[in-house]
């Protein structure tokens, strides 16, 4: 259950078409993340599928069965929302449970799917109270309980964590990737948070302007991005695009490198520079350093003990093996 193909799907927007025609599949039990900017028609994708959307041509099938032209309550997906959409003036149990009674199940059933959905998702103690009583990472797990007892084919998750704070939003990360590799259960998950994309899923897909760029793993698009926009958006802090001389040297436009591929040291190195801002997380340390000739600003990443500072004048060699080559349309040269 939960295998998805999309063939030649296309959205238009009256003279405007905003999913160019697309082929993906979805296998099933995977964990796909859609990433990109905004705008890059990500949601409008996991809206499609869902059939919230209606496809401008092209086909969806979800289990081998066309269904393209099936109402979204009868697809057999679940999705979760940004916003929570709990119903204020009810309990977590009966806001867990509202899908159920509107399905007309039995009292027994919905009381058993209630059960598990919340012991699945540590809820069992909060189960009679309000979602006024609870916090923002709470809330969304009874969001995510109400899609469980669906017990749907795939769960689609449009930006669930956008509304919660940070330290929220990592310890919800770990939890619907546990989630995960407890139901095994297809999830779609859209983001535009390349980091989220990079730690959860099984299989990245990095749109533009509606386009599938890449798809595949996220250690695929890490270590051999397709092209000069993946590489730039997979990775954190971004790649370093350098061109002119220095990039014709290795027979290429533009030629990148990470920062953390790049070493550093007082003297002796292959590119001279001066630091600017640094950025010093306990663990690691980032440098920006100002090169005259090769970037405005070359990123570094080094250890936390690293014994740099501001206006230090440094050298910097990066790892050959590592490096990554671009030709004049920003494709990958193998």
């Amino acid at each position: 259950m939960g295998h998805i193909v999309l063939n030649q799907i296309t959205k238009r927007f009256g003279d405007v078409e905003v999913i160019p025609p697309l082929d993906l599949t979805i296998e099933d039990g995977e964990f796909t993340v859609f990433v990109g900017p905004s705008g890059c028609g990500k949601s409008t994708l996991l809206r499609l599928i869902a059939g919230l959307e209606d496809v401008s041509s092209g086909q969806i099938q979800i289990d081998g069965q066309d269904a393209t032209e099936v109402p979204p309550a009868k697809r057999g997906l679940a999705m979760v929302f940004q916003s929570y959409a709990l119903y204020p003036h009810m309990s977590v149990r009966k806001n867990i449970a509202f899908p159920l009674r509107m399905a007309k199940l039995e009292k027994a059933e919905q009381d058993k799917r209630v059960e598990q959905a919340a012991a699945v998702l540590n809820l069992t103690d909060y189960l009679d109270r309000r979602p006024g009583q609870l916090s923002g990472g709470q809330r969304q797990r009874v969001a995510i309980g109400r899609a469980i007892v669906r017990e749907p084919a795939a769960f689609l998750f449009d930006e669930p964590l956008s509304n919660l704070d940070a330290a929220l939003r990592v310890g919800m990360r770990l939890e619907i990737s546990e989630l995960h590799e407890r139901l095994k259960t297809t999830m779609i998950y859209v983001t535009h948070d390349q980091v989220e994309a990079m730690t959860m899923a099984d299989k990245i897909v990095v749109l533009k302007a509606g386009n599938i760029e890449q798809v595949g793993s996220p250690l695929d698009l890490y270590k051999a991005p397709r092209n000069l926009f993946v590489a730039g958006f997979i990775g954190s802090p971004k790649m370093n695009f350098i061109t002119g001389a220095e990039a014709k040297k290795h027979d290429a436009q533009t030629i990148g490198i990470r920062p953390e591929h790049i070493a550093v040291s007082k003297e002796g190195g292959l590119w001279e520079g001066v630091i600017g801002v640094s950025e010093h997380l306990g663990s690691d340390t980032f440098f920006h350093v100002h090169q005259t000739g090769l970037a405005d600003t070359i990123t570094v990443r080094a250890g936390g003990e690293v014994n740099f500072h501001h206006g230090d004048r440094i050298f910097l060699t990066p790892r050959d093996d590592v490096l990554h080559r671009f030709d004049m349309q920003g494709l990958r040269i193998a």
